[in-house]
């Protein structure tokens, strides 16, 4: 029986072994297995680049009003009919599809920074200074935050009208406001992930360098906690589009002329009997966007788990 030819070791191959994969590499080569993720991640840029774009290609403004429609099928002028206005609800959809992504992304952002700030200096300092800093986080869950958000949305609505400050006010008040009652989780998970970092070889290393505690941190300990940070935000894009979605239903979210998806549904849940249209298609781009945020946070989680890189 003959033996198999040794494969013979060029210096290619050892230049390979010796660079290894990286764990970033690893979780892409998983990510781009995960068949709803990529799924997932195709539609989010697809979406983002049709409301980006898309206005610019469409023969109707925002404001545009057809004074011999009132709310018509769809159909080859209107693709996707028109509003009770005479408005194209297509171009609408699309500008609405900006403010929706826009606060889902600048509200994330906001909690997303107070709270990798504000859980890794808890948990890299600890002792008394963690546990103080934990127990405000665990009073400040126990506060119903729907409510201070939607108390806070109609005292800026009120003092918007009284001072003329435009639609555009209440829109960054609810980034802020959105977003400072989202870091909870984000802090606890960030404080979990830099306490099992701060007995490491690395920034023991660090301590004897004699680095101080804020670079430490910054450079060190925020940067290996990118992974878990990454896919949580995945998953809070969401959850920020739904609270605002449920605050443009309630007429506490943005303001006219400017409209979300959150409030084209809100209008057209109004005349779904005698015009189904104007909720369907406002409804059917909301929920495939949430629905293609969660796959792509799902496929990031499973991707990053550290356990499944050793498999």
């Amino acid at each position: 029986m003959s033996e198999a030819a040794p494969i013979p070791i060029t210096s290619d191959l050892l230049a390979e072994a010796e660079q290894g994969a990286s764990l970033w590499k690893d979780a892409w080569l998983r990510l781009r297995r995960n068949r709803l993720a990529v799924f997932g991640g195709i539609v989010i840029i697809i979406m983002t680049l049709f409301c980006l774009i898309g206005p610019w290609a469409s023969p109707y403004s925002y404001e545009q009003q057809d004074l011999g429609l009132y709310a018509s099928a769809p159909g080859a002028r209107h693709w996707f009919g028109t509003d009770k206005l005479g408005r194209d609800q297509l171009t609408r959809i699309m500008y609405g599809g900006r403010i929706s992504l826009s606060v889902g992304i600048c509200a994330t952002l906001v909690s997303l920074t107070i709270g990798v700030l504000y859980g890794a200096i808890g948990g890299y300092v600890g002792g008394k200074l963690d546990i103080a800093m934990m127990r405000i986080v665990d009073i400040l869950y126990a506060l119903p935050f729907t409510i201070f958000v939607i108390l806070l949305m109609v005292f800026t609505r009120e003092l918007a009208s009284q001072f003329n400050l435009g639609a555009e006010w209440t829109l960054y008040v609810m980034f802020g406001a959105i977003g400072a009652v989202e870091w909870l989780t984000m802090a606890r998970i960030v404080r979990g992930q830099v306490q099992s970092l701060r007995k490491q070889e690395f920034i023991e290393a660090a301590h004897a360098l004699g680095l101080r505690k804020r670079r430490i941190i910054l450079r060190h300990m925020i940067p290996n906690v990118l992974g878990p940070v990454a896919v949580y935000t995945t998953l809070t894009i969401p959850a920020v589009m739904l609270l605002e979605a449920f605050l443009s239903f309630l007429g506490l979210g943005v303001q006219p002329p400017l409209s979300s998806w959150g409030t084209l549904i809100k209008d057209g849940a109004e005349l779904m009997e005698e015009f189904p249209w104007l909720l369907m298609f406002p409804a059917a781009f909301f929920s495939l966007t949430l629905f293609s945020l969660n796959f792509l946070g799902d496929g990031l989680r499973d991707a990053l788990d550290v356990r499944a890189s050793k498999d």
